[in-house]
C-alpha cells in the first residue's frame, strides 16, 4: 500500500492537488483544489495509485462481474482497475443530460457491478449509474475511487467508498471566507467556467 503522505506527493509532483484560493464549480471557494486528469497524464505514477486502489477493492470484494465508469472522468481510473483486476470495464457517458450505455456497452442481467470514479465529491454522477444497474436488473456492488473529498454533507452516497485517499477540502461561501484566503487572488480552475 501506498502511504497517505506518499500519495499527497505524488499529488502535488503532478499538479493534480493544488494549494491557493479558487472557486470551485459548486461557487464554494476552497484553499485546495483536485484535478484528478493531472495525475493521469503521469501514467507511471498514477499506476501506483492505481495499484493500491485495486488491493483494497480485491480484500472487500471477491465477485465482481463488471466495472462501470462515469466518463469522462472516471474512463481511465475504470480502465486501469479493469486491467489489474482483470475485469470487464465498460462506460457510460451523458446523451442529452442523462446518462447512457453506447457503443455497444451493456450490463447482463444478475451481473454484480461496481461503480468507480476518478474523484468522488458528492456522489451525484455514481448514482446517475445506478440508474443503469437497476434498468439492467444486475446488482450494484459499491462505489470505488481514487480520491474520496466527499463530506458527510455533501455526501449522496448512503453506502460506503473504496478510496485510496480521503482527503479534507475544506469550502467556503463568500461571507463565510477565512482571512487567509481574502489576501490570496482567485483562480477559477473548473471546465464549467470555460466559455
Amino acid at each position: 500500500m501506498l502511504s497517505h503522505k506518499k500519495s499527497l506527493n505524488i499529488l502535488k509532483k503532478t499538479d493534480a492537488l493544488l494549494e491557493g484560493h479558487f472557486v470551485l464549480s459548486s461557487g464554494l471557494h476552497s484553499s485546495k483544489y483536485i484535478q484528478c486528469a493531472k495525475l493521469l497524464s503521469f501514467p507511471n505514477l498514477a499506476d501506483k495509485l492505481c495499484k493500491s486502489l485495486a488491493n483494497k477493492i480485491k480484500r472487500k470484494y471477491n465477485k465482481i462481474d463488471l466495472i462501470l465508469a462515469p466518463a469522462m472522468g472516471g474512463v481511465i481510473i475504470g480502465y486501469e482497475i479493469g486491467k489489474i483486476l482483470k475485469k470487464e470495464t465498460i462506460f457510460c457517458e451523458r446523451v442529452n443530460g442523462k446518462f447512457t450505455l453506447r457503443r455497444g456497452f451493456s450490463i447482463k442481467k444478475g451481473s454484480r457491478v461496481l461503480i468507480i470514479e476518478d474523484v468522488i465529491t458528492t456522489g451525484k454522477s455514481s448514482l446517475e449509474c445506478v440508474k443503469l444497474i437497476k434498468n439492467a436488473n444486475a446488482k450494484l456492488l459499491g462505489f470505488a475511487s481514487i480520491i474520496d473529498r466527499s463530506t458527510k454533507k455533501s455526501l449522496k452516497i448512503k453506502t460506503g467508498i473504496i478510496s485510496h485517499l480521503k482527503i479534507e477540502v475544506p469550502t467556503y461561501s463568500l461571507k463565510q471566507l477565512p482571512d487567509s484566503l481574502k489576501s490570496i487572488p482567485i483562480t477559477k480552475p473548473g471546465s464549467r467556467f470555460i466559455k
